[in-house]
């Protein structure tokens, strides 16, 4: 008697990246990941601001010790108050500050150690609600900050014009994009050390994206410059506050998009794997 051979099972085929994303996009609850991340701060907002000082610091350090060292510097034929043209990169520093950290640290803790999205998926919550709420909260997160430092900047007074209320959703669009990549990444990490590589980046970016000095002033590396995500969020938001917005800032914004799809994209590839394995 002859056995005949089971048929062979063909693996489910591949789903593009568009088409993964579209399901990511379409999340239905991911308020309810915003509205538990208010309860849990609420009673801890010193961690809520904590990324909030090391832009102001530097601003004030700028304010108080560099500027009047420094002067006046000119740009493009115009003439600045050192502060003044200082102020907005970091303003877009605190946008990514409060969008990366915690969209890694505070991820990767809920992730790998509390399994708190174990829990949540055990509720009619999807990955989906999951991704899309955590990315919601940490451009909530770098909004504030964003907030509080123009509020600062204005009673230093270095708000340089009336455009900079259009800094405000500048600033949310880096968030969304440096939260998105920091989500992308957080799906790689392993342990805790790995947010040093985070770290790593962040500095490097907070230095050389045209935040302290022109990219005039970088010389045959400004391209290099240029290459920083950071550094089209600074365009855009310093153009806000020196009333000096161009058409070439659709660039800029756009680069910021398209990161954004990026890291989109890659947590739109990763998560299901880790939430439901």
């Amino acid at each position: 008697m002859t056995e005949t051979a089971a048929p062979l099972m063909s693996p489910p085929p591949r789903r593009s990246t568009a088409i993964r994303i579209v399901p990511l996009v379409a999340a239905r609850r991911p308020q309810r990941m915003i509205e538990r991340a208010v309860m849990f701060y609420r009673n801890a907002w010193v961690l809520l601001v904590s990324g909030f000082f090391e832009p102001l610091l530097y601003l004030l350090s700028v304010q108080v010790g560099f500027a009047t060292l420094v002067g006046d510097i000119t740009v493009d034929g115009q003439t600045y108050d050192y502060a003044t043209f200082v102020a907005p990169g970091l303003l877009a520093v605190a946008a990514m500050n409060g969008a990366i950290f915690d969209a890694t640290g505070n991820v990767f803790e809920k992730l790998r150690h509390t399994k708190l999205y174990d829990t949540v998926l055990a509720t009619p919550m999807t990955v989906a609600d999951v991704a899309v709420g955590e990315i919601m909260f940490a451009v909530i997160r770098g909004t504030i900050y964003s907030v509080a430092f123009v509020v600062t900047m204005w009673i230093l007074g270095l708000v340089g014009s009336p455009m900079i209320v259009l800094a405000i959703p500048a600033c949310m669009l880096i968030g969304f994009t440096f939260a998105s990549l920091g989500m992308a990444y957080t799906t790689y990490m392993r342990a805790w050390s790995d947010l040093e590589y985070v770290n790593a980046v962040t500095l490097p970016l907070l230095l050389f994206s045209a935040t302290f000095y022109p990219v005039s002033s970088y010389g045959e590396w400004g391209w290099l410059v240029q290459l920083s995500p950071l550094y089209h969020g600074v365009v855009i938001v310093r153009g806000c506050n020196l009333g000096q917005l161009e058409w070439s800032m659709l660039a800029n914004a756009g680069v910021l998009v398209a990161l954004a799809l990026v890291g989109l994209a890659i947590t739109a590839r990763r998560i299901d794997g880790l939430l439901l394995r």
